[in-house]
């Protein structure tokens, strides 16, 4: 009996180092594969979004486990290749990869032209509102100097001085109709400009779901889903070891 117990708790020693052991692998080398992933997503200028609380969620924990029964399952039987399943392309720097990223980065550059612009037609639009302010101030003024003025000069300098008032009124209206046309065609581009800044940031938007779409295809994602099926199967052939020793006591 001192002899039996001494084997077992050897062997639970043993037991215990080595699933402590593959545990520990196993976390660091999860900590590697995510490191990865993420170096891949800063890299394309991925945007990754977590939820804590799903780690709680029994529902997807059962899940987890009906699949990793199911891969359990499925390798103990000979592999039987399916034609009907495409093959994931590997996400590399040429191909369409590439095109999508170059792509990107013209998206962004036209980004920044239209914002650009776009404040250049408010800056106009702003000036062309000042200037119009100043033009009425001045006619105003006008007015009135002619009205204080009326008592105190003859009637051939007041006749002229209607000509001078009329002429500048003819070409104030004249400018103020150049400016109000100049100020429509200013909001017609700035709406032009918006409506295409909002076109761009559409395509940016698209474009960037290519690519994360394209980068759940990687072949990181699949060595590590084999990594992770390899160390299952060692903590189950542990467990089976394990089971064994304690049926035979």
């Amino acid at each position: 009996m001192d002899e039996v117990a001494e084997v077992l708790n050897g062997l639970q020693a043993v037991v215990h180092s080595e699933v402590e052991s593959e545990l520990i692998n196993t976390a660091y080398t999860n900590v590697l594969l995510l490191r990865q992933l993420f170096t891949q997503a800063e890299k394309w200028y991925l945007k990754l979004q977590t939820d804590i609380s799903e780690l709680e969620n029994r529902e997807l924990l059962e899940q987890v486990a009906e699949f990793e029964k199911a891969e359990f399952t499925s390798s103990n039987k000979k592999p039987i290749i399916d034609i009907t399943k495409p093959k994931l392309v590997p996400l590399n720097e040429g191909g369409t990869t590439e095109l999508l990223n170059k792509e990107i980065l013209r998206l962004q550059e036209e980004n920044e032209k239209l914002k650009s612009r776009l404040k250049t037609i408010e800056m106009q639009a702003t000036n062309a509102l000042d200037e119009k302010s100043k033009l009425e101030r001045a006619l105003q003024d006008l007015q009135l100097n002619q009205g204080n003025q009326q008592d105190f000069i003859k009637a051939q300098d007041l006749s002229d001085l209607e000509n001078t008032v009329a002429a500048l009124k003819s070409e104030f209206q004249k400018t103020i109709n150049d400016k109000t046309e100049n100020q429509k065609s200013l909001e017609e581009n700035l709406v032009t400009a918006k409506h295409d800044l909002l076109r761009v940031q559409e395509q940016l938007s698209m474009a960037e779901k290519e690519l994360e779409k394209k980068f759940q295809q990687t072949a990181a994602y699949r060595n590590m889903k084999e990594i992770l099926t390899k160390k299952n199967d060692q903590i189950k052939d542990l467990r089976k070891r394990l089971a064994k020793y304690e049926s035979e006591d």
